[in-house]
């Protein structure tokens, strides 16, 4: 199997899921895996158990997202299984076997972002999550519970939750189970290593005890217990009982070999420089008048099209242009109407379509935080970073702002724009906003910016407040630029991905740092490790009834 030649297409609906069922009877929905053993990704493997691969959390990514908008009539969601006396079995073993390294950390990437915006929906969106496990849970099968609000595991005498990854594979559990056990159930740590050390798992009241399930129910009284439970955290919900959902149309996208084409993002890949360039179309209207304006437009209104459209282009990058190291941001269009959507959000958010719409738009920004690319921005004359779009801007490793115009340019000058949304609402995974993330050593640069909200602020403006890295005027631009990227390139990559993802992420540690930067960072190491994928390491030979043969050197 190779995963590096194979294109990754992260656009789905219900009517092509292969592994999981959707059901709604508001104000519940069901998710149910039922995994279909022969339909993995790239084949040479089959998906037994409920044992998923990337094409799996494609479509759970993708039904979470429509569950947010459209069903907004839906405040809680049982994940189940389909299939008796398993629950999950947890990422394929064989696929992670013979998956090459890249795909594997940016397969662990994906389903912790998946499992997050679980959370994401029960803490903002009002949409809470219960897990029905009717079987043993198992590796990324538990990892997928625990992301859920309320665990009931069957008591049938054999389910159970377990963390086998360490004494039977030679890795970590990939999707924040070691932190999720300790940090978000508080199990003792002297407990949690007996766990993480135990092939077969805990079952019944021990489970309940330790805190690893909330509760456990005889089989006679599992479905009933579900469907209750579920009902009485559906009743602590601030969803809509009567509003009509947004459906997700398909993607308006064209791919050619060196181009992505959206309505309102333009890439371009320059394969030998070894960067891309991503240009944002600001809008081309003012803001719905309403949030029932807003939700007329569904998946047209521009700040969802533009989220939608971003969430595919970064991922797309992620798993099919790996050796694209660089990624330049740049903008253009009328900053007064991206300004008019920012202040109508804001003044509209308490309603549902809209809360979601910028939840999903946090959410962006954190999968683009995460992302393992250089990020530059380059501020050019008819530019339009602001509000909203200005959070692009503070997610970048550096940003360049032409001071002035260029010669013979019609286009007007540079600006950027600051609003109250760049001051909360979208936060990173430290929990801070970009500017308190940007300003950690200088809390009264953070003081001052909050004074310019509304300003239109030309390059040596933007400079003096400390929002770029750099004014450049029109006769240094080029060669400044050309120089930026050229020693970019001369740089390891690894050496730059582990710079970044250390410095991108300053203030407090919290659930998702820790997930994407301590655990994946080890994670990424122990996967090129022989003691789990040499020829004798466990990841290897498991199932063969062979012995891995370790290197018993700590490192």
């Amino acid at each position: 199997m190779s995963t590096t030649t194979k294109t990754l297409d992260f656009q789905t609906d219900p009517t092509r899921y292969r592994h999981w069922k959707l059901e709604v009877r508001p104000p519940i929905a069901e998710l149910k895996m039922d995994v279909r053993e022969n339909a993995g990704v790239f084949g040479g493997y089959e998906l037994k158990l409920n044992s998923y691969d990337i094409g799996v959390d494609i479509e759970l990514n993708d039904a979470i997202q429509r569950l947010r908008f459209e069903h907004p009539e839906v405040r809680a969601v049982i994940l189940s299984s389909a299939k008796g006396n398993m629950f999950c079995a947890g990422a394929n073993i064989r696929m992670l076997g013979v998956a090459g390294h890249g795909h594997k950390v940016n397969f662990c990437k994906f389903t912790n972002e998946t499992r997050n915006s679980i959370e994401d929906a029960s803490e903002f969106s009002g949409q809470r999550y219960l897990c029905a496990i009717n079987g043993t849970a198992a590796g990324g099968g538990y990892e997928l519970a625990l992301a859920t609000d309320y665990l009931i595991l069957i008591d049938d005498g054999n389910a159970a939750v377990a963390l086998p990854e360490v004494p039977l594979l030679a890795v970590l559990p990939g999707t924040g189970g070691l932190t999720r056990v300790v940090d978000k159930r508080k199990v003792r740590r002297d407990r949690a290593d007996i766990f993480c050390a135990v092939e077969e798992g805990i079952k019944g009241k021990r489970a309940v005890e330790w805190r690893l399930v909330d509760e456990v129910v005889p089989s006679s009284r599992f479905k009933p217990r579900v469907e209750e439970k579920a009902l009485e955290l559906a009743a602590l919900s601030d969803r809509p009982v009567d509003a009509k959902g947004i459906s997700l149309t398909p993607l308006q996208r064209t791919i050619t070999a060196d181009e992505i084409h959206y309505p309102h993002l333009e890439i371009r890949i320059n394969r030998t420089e070894q960067h891309a360039v991503l240009n944002i179309q600001g809008p081309a209207d003012a803001a719905p008048a309403s949030a029932k304006d807003a939700e007329a437009q569904g998946a047209n209104w521009y700040v969802l099209a533009l989220a939608r459209e971003l969430d595919d282009a970064i991922l797309h990058l992620r798993f099919n242009e790996p050796a694209i190291g660089t990624l330049i941001f740049k903008s253009s269009g009328d900053s007064s109407l991206a300004m008019s959507h920012d202040h109508f959000m804001n003044s509209a958010a308490d309603d549902w379509f809209v809360r979601e719409t910028r939840l999903y738009w946090k959410r962006v920004l954190k999968r683009l935080d995460l992302t393992s690319r250089t990020l530059f921005a380059l501020i050019e004359p008819g530019s339009c970073f602001a509000g909203f779009l200005a959070e692009v801007l503070f997610a970048m490793d550096r940003s360049y702002m032409l001071a002035g115009n260029f010669q013979d340019d019609p286009r007007p000058e540079a600006t950027l724009i600051l609003s109250a949304g760049n001051f909360g609402p979208y936060p990173m995974s430290n929990g801070l906003t970009r500017l308190q993330t940007r300003f950690l050593g200088e809390p009264e640069t953070l003081v001052k910016a909050a004074t310019l909200i509304d300003q239109p602020l030309n390059a040596e403006q933007a400079d003096a407040a400390g929002l770029i890295t750099a004014a450049l005027d029109d006769i240094d631009w080029e060669d400044e630029i050309r120089l930026l990227l050229e020693e970019r390139r001369s740089f390891s990559p690894d050496a730059c991905t582990g710079m970044e993802a250390n410095l991108r992420f300053p203030g407090p540690e919290t659930l998702e740092t820790k997930i994407f930067g301590r655990l994946t960072a080890w994670q990424n190491w122990i996967f090129q490790r022989p003691n789990a994928v040499g020829e004798k390491g466990a990841l290897k030979l498991y199932g063969t009834g062979q012995q891995p043969v370790y290197d018993r050197e700590r490192v």
